[in-house]
């Protein structure tokens, strides 16, 4: 039995390719389809893998320039066939790579990161982004939804990132799922460090994340908060913020870790499918407080690891922030929860998936092809 694997491009190196490199090392040799791939990205897990882009990467700059193409995806992705010898696509995909042709007799298990956020969702927020956003969502938006719904109806099974993924697959698709979380390299920090008063903010600075309502609750409350990333929201913030916020841009993983580790507490204003960060400060044994919404309702213990706050404006997490003892928090406690997201937790829950769904097939070919780990058929 043949394994190949779909990703919905590889140009930088985040949440989803972190799962990608997963999969890729628990299926090495395969060969992984997507929309553009960057050539500079080095991801050890890849290593090995023959890569098949699709016909958008032939295109000068592709890896920079492919999010203005967005009308043309669907005509690439469809043109990106699978090949004959294939038995099993495992797919990760957050676009529209789930659309990728495969002859019929190949089952399809897609990890859904999301449905995409700016079909569905966010639209009007992403349309702020560039002219070619905006253009690109008022005219094709629906030829795009309709693409997508397609595809997911001709996917075999679906895995979901958190339960919030899960019932927007449901809403959006009329597909199930199984939720799968992410795994998340918990055991990269360290939760027994001295902890400093400073907040923290992890992210990408771009208007869904919400960040301008830390900027402004750390403005009436006038303590220290340090905001680690970049984006085009970052002059704005930087505009807005009092002499108490520290913008730091982006930082290499050691000053991540540094701050992770030593921070009072972590600020998680927006809504994430999953979120990453949070589940790292608390393996550094960091408290979280975050918006009660989206993938953290499924990550942060309240009252055990963090708090919540109820309502997305600055007045209410300034309210919770000055009124939490973050000292009362148990380091071990935090990092102790953050192993429920482990890479191993997760390598664990979604094979014994894909032996669910190929339990009808010749699932002990899979397993003599590729590791003696994978779990018995059904």
């Amino acid at each position: 039995m043949n394994i190949a694997l779909a990703h919905h491009w590889l140009t930088h190196y985040r949440g989803g390719e972190k799962v990608l490199e997963q999969i890729a090392n628990m299926f090495p040799g395969s060969d992984i389809y997507t929309l553009v791939y960057r050539r500079q990205l080095q991801i050890n897990g890849l290593r090995g893998h023959r890569v098949v882009p699709s016909v958008i990467d032939r295109i000068p700059r592709a890896p920079r320039f492919y999010r203005h193409l967005l009308p043309v995806h669907p005509a690439a992705i469809k043109k990106l066939r699978v090949a004959d010898h294939v038995d099993v696509l495992l797919s990760s995909d957050a676009a529209l790579i789930k659309g990728i042709t495969v002859p019929e007799h190949v089952k399809h298990i897609c990890y859904c990161h999301s449905p995409p956020r700016y079909l569905w969702e966010l639209g009007d927020e992403y349309k702020k982004s560039s002219f070619a956003a905006r253009i690109a969502l008022d005219r094709f938006a629906p030829m795009l939804r309709r693409f997508d719904y397609q595809a997911a109806q001709k996917v075999t099974s679906f895995i979901a990132n958190s339960h919030f993924v899960s019932d927007r697959i449901s809403k959006y698709y009329d597909r199930d799922s199984k939720v799968v979380y992410p795994p998340v390299a918990v055991n990269q920090f360290r939760s027994d460090q001295k902890r400093e008063p400073f907040a923290l903010v992890i992210s990408e600075l771009v208007p869904y994340k919400r960040i301008d309502i830390a900027v402004e609750a750390f403005n009436r409350l006038g303590t220290k908060l340090v905001i680690i990333g970049d984006g085009p929201e970052r002059k704005r913030l930087e505009s807005m913020a009092k002499s108490n916020i520290q913008f730091l841009g982006r930082q290499p993983f050691l000053a991540l870790k540094s701050n992770y580790e030593t921070a009072s507490v972590f600020v998680f204003p927006g809504i994430e499918d999953f979120g990453i960060t949070p589940v790292e400060a608390q393996a550094a044994g960091c408290p979280v407080v975050a918006f009660r919404a989206g993938g953290a309702l499924e990550t942060i213990l309240e009252d055990r690891t963090g708090a919540y706050f109820d309502e997305q404006n600055a007045e209410c997490l300034a309210e919770v922030l000055s009124s939490i003892n973050f000292e009362a928090f148990d380091a071990n406690t935090c990092a102790s929860h953050a192993e429920s997201f482990s890479p191993d937790k997760f390598r664990d829950s979604y094979l014994a998936h894909v032996s669910s769904v190929l339990c009808e097939s010749k699932w002990a070919k899979v397993r003599n092809r590729y590791t003696a780990s994978l779990p018995e058929a059904c």
